[in-house]
């Protein structure tokens, strides 16, 4: 279930959802791209994330390989789920016209360092990849189309 919903939440859905508001409301791909990348990549992903981590923090000490986490892994936990949650809200935001490169580029600083948190990990299982490895394709999307974005913003 977690590859299929983080892929849906990485690719798909924003591929989707980018696809069909161009094809009703035409304007700049990577702005519409950029803002439900920003929104399923980042916003509901990290979202879901947190509130998982939240309710089963043992989901997350498995990704990370520990069948029984210590009192201070389970508190690590429930701090990454607190960020999680935070910056899953503000990547909710990013439907607010004007406001998806600053929710990107928040989301997407966010998960390159979680990327390159997981790189580290040499002895990574089958979960811990696939979520290095698309926190990477939204990191690097959202990231590029929110500079791209500002840039506009800014210049305007």
């Amino acid at each position: 279930m977690y590859f299929v919903v983080v892929g849906l939440q990485t690719v798909v859905l924003p591929l989707l959802f980018g696809t069909i508001h161009l094809v009703v409301a035409p304007g700049s791909p990577i702005a519409i791209y950029g803002m439900w990348w920003a929104f399923w990549g980042v916003g509901t992903r990290l979202l879901v994330a947190g509130i998982t981590q939240l309710v089963k923090p043992d989901i997350t000490s498995g990704i990370m390989g520990e069948s029984a986490p210590s009192a201070a892994e389970r508190t690590v936990t429930r701090e990454l789920a607190q960020a999680n949650i935070a910056f899953g809200a503000v990547g909710l935001l990013a439907l607010i016209p004007g406001w998806w490169p600053i929710a990107g580029l928040a989301g997407g600083v966010y998960l390159g360092l979680a990327y390159l948190g997981h790189l580290r990990n040499r002895s990574r299982n089958a979960m811990e990849t696939f979520a290095m490895w698309t926190d990477l394709i939204v990191a690097v999307i959202v990231i590029a189309a929110g500079v791209v974005g500002l840039a506009q913003v800014l210049t305007n």
